[in-house]
C-alpha cells in the first residue's frame, strides 16, 4: 500500500515536505539561575506573537518557526529567532540544553501569565500541582513534519489502495507515527544531550544518582534524562491506538473520561497527530484528517545555538521516508516494547546495552546498524544523495564519544554543570551579537532590507520576499499588507516626491523656495561646454557630481581647489553617470546625514570618508586590503560597512595630495581616500543623534516636508555641529536612504530605525 518505485518518484519528490520547529529555552541570569523576570516586552505580546512566546513559565521562551518547504529554511529561521531573542532579554542568557538550570522550589517558579486568557494560566497551574513545576521546565525540540500533498497524491495514484484519498493520507501518517514510536530510541541516542542533572532538580530523581562534578549528577551511561523516567511523563503509561484516526480519538477520550489526563494536550507522547484546526482538536482530526506529525523526543543540541543541527534535520528528512517504507512488525506489544527501549537508551545508552526487537534481545549497536544500513540502501536505490549524513550517524553509533550526550558529559566533568552550560550560553549570545545585523538565508539582500525583515519577525509580522533581486518584500499584520522596496521605498512617499529628490537641480530649487540654505552652482548638459568653462573654477573649492547621483557615485570634491586637468577629469567621470552634471561651491564644515521618518529625525550620522591609518611599512594599497578584511565590511550593502574600492575617483583624490596607491604612510598618519563620506564608498559612520542641536533637526524635517517626503535622507554641512547658530547648507536629499548605517554605526549608539518604519507603515 506504500510501495515506492525509483522510476516513479524523483529524489527531490521523495525528500519533499513541510517542516517546522518549536524550540523551548529557559531564560537565566549570569549565575545560571532561572530568571524571575516576566517575558520581555521587547519581544511583544506573548499571546499574539506567532514566533516568540512562552511555554509553561514566564521564564521559558518558546520559539516557533512557520512551515517551510526545505530544512535549510527552517534551520535559518530558528537561528534568526534565537538571535532576536538573545538580543532582547537584557543581560540574561538562554539556557543551551533541555534539562533545567538552577531552579527554585515549585512555589517560586513564575507560571506564564496571559493577559485576557486566564484559562491558559489556569491550565499551567494545574499541571504544576499535578506533575511539579521542575519537570515542567524541561525544554526540548518539537519537530513538525508532513509530506507534500503532491507526494501523497502521487503515492495514492500509484498504489491504488481500496480507500478514498483522505483515508489513505491518514494511513500514511499513522504508519509513520507507529514506526517512529518503534524506532524513536535511535533518534534519542543520536540526538540526546542531557546526560546529567543539577542538584536543584527533582530530589526523587537525584537521590539515585552519583555526583561526578560540582552540583552535577548522573548515572553510568546516561544519555537523555529528559526522555527517561526522570523526565516529564504522564502519571501512568498510556498507549493510544494508532490503527485509525477514529480509534486514536476514542482512546484519547477514554483517557480523559477515566481522569488519567484532563485533556488531549496533557497526553505526553513521543509523537502527536496534529489536526488542521488546533482549537477543535477532535472534530478537526475526525473531519479533516491528520495535517502533520509532531516528534517530541528530540533533546536540544547543546552544541548548536538554535538547538538542532542542519545535519540532524537532514537525517530526520531521510528517516521520515524510511518510516513510511519500512515494513511493520506484527508484534502485539510493540508500544510497551518501544517505551522500554526508550527508557533503556535514555538512561544507559552510552553503555553496551541490549534492546528489545519483537520480544527478543538485540544489542543496541547491532539494532542501530541494521536500521541505518537499511536507510543507506534506500538512499542508494533512490539516489537521495544523503550517504554522508547516514555515515555520520553510523559513526556515532559505533563511537559513543561522538554523541552530544557524551561530549556534554565530558565538559560538565571538567567545568561543572552550571559553568559548562553557562559558558555555552554566553558563547551563543556573543554569536547572536556578532550576527545581529544578519538575517540567515537572506544574506544576499541589502542589509537595510534584512534589518527591516528581522524587526518585522521580532514583532510577529508575516514577511515574504516578492522579488529577491530587487529587494522587494511584503510585510503583513492582521489588518493589512505593505509592500516595501529596499527598506525605505514605501507607499508613504508618492512618485513625484521621489522624482524631486532624484533630481538634484529640482531639489535645490524646491528647498530654495522654502528658504533652506543650499550651495550655489551651475549645471552642464554637455561635456564640451563643461570643459570649456572649467577654467573659471581652477583653484576654487568645488564639488562636481552627476545630476541624479545616489550613494556618492561619480562625485569629486576639491575642498582646496584643483588645477584644470583635475577638474576636467572629474567632469568626465561625472558624465559617465548622467547626461547632466552639477558644479557647486564647496561648503566648509563637516557633513551629517539626518534620517527623517515621518515628522522626526530618527538618526544622525557623521560619515568619515574612506581612510587608512599608516604603520610606516605598508602601502595604501596594502592597508586598504587589510581594512577590507573586517567582517563588518562587504559589497552591495549586505554588511554594515562597505569595502573600500581603489577606483579612479580615489586615484584622482590622492593625486591632489601628491600620493598614489603605492604611497607608504608614516606610522599613525591618516590618509583620506575620498572627500565624499558615503558609507557606500567605504566611509565610516559615527552616530551624532544626541549631540546635534534641535534647530538643525527641525531644518531636516522641514526639508523633508518641502518635498512631501515621509522617509528622507538629508545631507547637511555644518561648520560647528555643537553651535545651534552655526552656518549650514543642505547639499542633498535622498529618496532611498539606507537604514543600516544608523542601525549599526561604526561608532556610537545603535538606533532601532526599523521599528520606526514599521510604525510609520502602521504595521505595529
Amino acid at each position: 500500500m506504500f510501495n515506492i518505485k525509483k522510476n516513479i518518484f524523483t529524489p527531490r519528490e521523495l525528500l519533499s515536505g513541510n517542516y517546522g520547529i518549536e524550540r523551548e529555552s529557559l531564560r537565566i541570569d549570569n549565575e545560571g539561575k532561572l530568571s524571575m523576570k516576566p517575558h520581555p516586552h521587547e519581544l511583544g505580546d506573548k499571546g499574539k506573537n506567532p514566533y516568540i512566546t512562552t511555554d509553561f513559565s514566564e521564564s521559558q521562551v518558546e520559539l516557533i518557526t512557520p512551515t517551510f518547504k526545505s530544512v535549510e529554511e527552517v534551520y535559518n529561521f530558528i537561528n534568526t529567532l534565537y538571535d532576536i531573542t538573545a538580543m532582547n532579554i537584557s543581560d540574561e542568557y538562554l539556557w543551551p540544553q533541555s534539562m533545567p538550570c538552577v531552579i527554585p522550589e515549585d512555589d517560586k517558579i513564575p507560571v506564564a501569565q496571559y493577559e485576557g486568557n486566564t484559562a491558559n494560566t489556569a491550565y499551567r497551574e494545574k499541571l504544576l500541582k499535578k506533575y511539579g513545576g521542575k519537570k515542567q521546565l524541561i525544554s526540548g525540540i518539537h519537530y513538525n513534519f508532513s509530506f507534500t500533498e503532491e507526494f501523497i497524491k502521487k503515492l495514492y495514484e500509484y498504489n491504488k489502495p481500496e480507500m478514498n484519498f483522505g483515508e489513505y493520507k491518514n494511513a500514511v501518517y499513522l504508519k509513520v507515527a507507529r514506526n517512529f514510536l518503534r524506532y524513536r530510541w535511535l533518534v534519542i541516542y543520536l540526538m540526546a544531550g542531557t546526560a546529567a542533572i543539577h542538584y536543584s532538580y527533582v530530589e526523587k530523581c537525584r537521590k539515585n544518582l552519583k555526583e561526578f562534578a560540582d552540583d552535577s549528577y548522573t548515572n553510568d551511561g546516561a544519555m537523555s534524562y529528559r526522555n527517561s523516567e526522570c523526565g516529564y511523563k504522564n502519571k501512568v503509561d498510556l498507549y493510544p491506538s494508532y490503527k485509525s484516526v477514529d480509534e486514536y480519538i476514542s482512546s484519547v477520550q477514554s483517557f480523559v473520561n477515566d481522569k488519567l489526563i484532563d485533556c488531549h494536550k496533557e497526553l505526553y507522547s513521543a509523537v502527536r497527530l496534529k489536526p488542521k484546526d488546533k482549537d477543535n482538536f477532535y472534530e478537526s482530526l475526525s473531519n479533516d484528517g491528520i495535517n502533520y506529525l509532531e516528534f517530541r523526543c528530540i533533546d536540544i543540541n547543546p552544541f548548536e545555538k538554535c538547538g538542532i543541527s542542519l545535519n540532524d534535520l537532514y537525517f530526520l528528512q531521510i528517516f521520515n521516508l524510511y518510516l513510511l517504507t519500512k515494513e511493520e512488525s506484527s508484534y502485539d506489544n510493540w508500544q510497551e516494547e518501544a517505551l522500554k527501549n526508550e527508557n533503556s537508551t535514555a538512561r544507559f545508552g552510552q553503555n553496551d546495552i541490549t534492546l528489545l526487537k519483537d520480544g527478543e534481545r538485540i544489542s543496541r549497536i547491532d539494532f542501530s546498524l541494521e536500521i541505518l544500513n537499511e536507510m543507506r540502501k534506500m538512499n542508494d536505490e533512490f539516489n537521495l544523495g544523503k550517504a554522508d549524513i547516514i555515515d555520520e550517524m553510523i559513526k556515532k553509533v559505533e563511537d559513543k564519544n561522538l554523541t552530544y550526550a557524551h561530549k556534554l558529559y565530558e565538559i560538565i566533568k571538567k567545568e561543572g554543570y552550571v559553568e559548562a552550560n553557562l559558558n555555552l550560553a554566553k558563547e551563543y549570545r556573543k554569536s547572536a551579537y556578532n550576527n545581529r545585523f544578519k538575517l540567515y538565508g537572506y544574506e544576499d539582500l541589502e542589509l537595510s532590507t534584512q534589518i527591516l525583515m528581522k524587526e518585522s519577525i521580532k514583532h510577529g509580522l508575516k514577511v515574504s520576499v516578492v522579488d529577491r533581486s530587487e529587494n522587494f518584500i511584503s510585510i503583513e499584520n492582521d489588518s493589512h499588507i505593505e509592500y516595501v522596496k529596499q527598506a525605505t521605498k514605501t507607499s508613504k512617499d508618492n512618485y513625484v516626491t521621489v522624482l524631486i529628490m532624484e533630481n538634484k537641480t529640482v531639489t535645490k530649487k524646491v528647498l530654495q523656495m522654502n528658504n533652506v540654505c543650499v550651495p550655489q552652482g551651475v549645471e552642464f548638459d554637455f561635456l564640451d561646454k563643461a570643459l570649456s568653462e572649467s577654467i573659471k573654477y581652477v583653484n576654487k573649492p568645488i564639488v562636481i557630481k552627476p545630476k541624479s547621483t545616489n550613494f556618492g557615485t561619480g562625485i569629486s570634491i576639491f575642498s582646496e581647489g584643483a588645477d584644470k586637468e583635475s577638474i576636467d577629469e572629474a567632469l568626465k567621470i561625472a558624465f559617465k553617470f548622467d547626461n547632466t552634471v552639477l558644479l557647486e561651491e564647496f561648503i566648509r564644515g563637516k557633513e551629517y546625514r539626518f534620517l527623517v521618518i515621518g515628522d522626526e529625525v530618527a538618526g544622525i550620522l557623521h560619515r568619515v570618508p574612506a581612510n587608512v591609518i599608516g604603520d610606516g611599512k605598508r602601502s595604501i594599497r596594502e592597508l586598504v586590503a587589510v581594512k577590507n578584511e573586517d567582517p563588518l565590511r562587504g559589497y552591495h550593502y549586505v554588511t554594515p560597512l562597505e569595502k573600500i574600492n581603489l577606483d579612479e575617483n580615489v586615484a584622482l583624490f590622492l593625486k591632489q595630495q601628491h600620493k598614489d596607491f603605492d604611497y607608504i604612510p608614516a606610522k599613525e598618519e591618516i590618509v583620506y581616500l575620498r572627500e565624499n563620506s558615503n558609507i557606500s564608498t567605504g566611509g565610516d559612520s559615527i552616530d551624532y543623534t544626541d549631540l546635534i542641536p534641535k534647530r538643525f533637526k527641525d531644518i531636516a524635517v522641514d526639508c523633508a516636508k518641502a518635498v512631501n517626503a515621509k522617509i528622507c535622507g538629508v545631507d547637511m554641512m555644518l561648520e560647528d555641529y555643537s553651535d545651534e547658530n552655526s552656518n549650514y547648507a543642505i547639499i542633498e536629499l535622498n529618496f532611498n536612504p539606507a537604514i543600516h548605517i544608523h542601525s549599526y554605526p561604526y561608532k556610537g549608539i545603535e538606533r532601532n530605525i526599523a521599528v520606526k518604519l514599521l510604525k510609520l507603515l502602521e504595521l505595529i
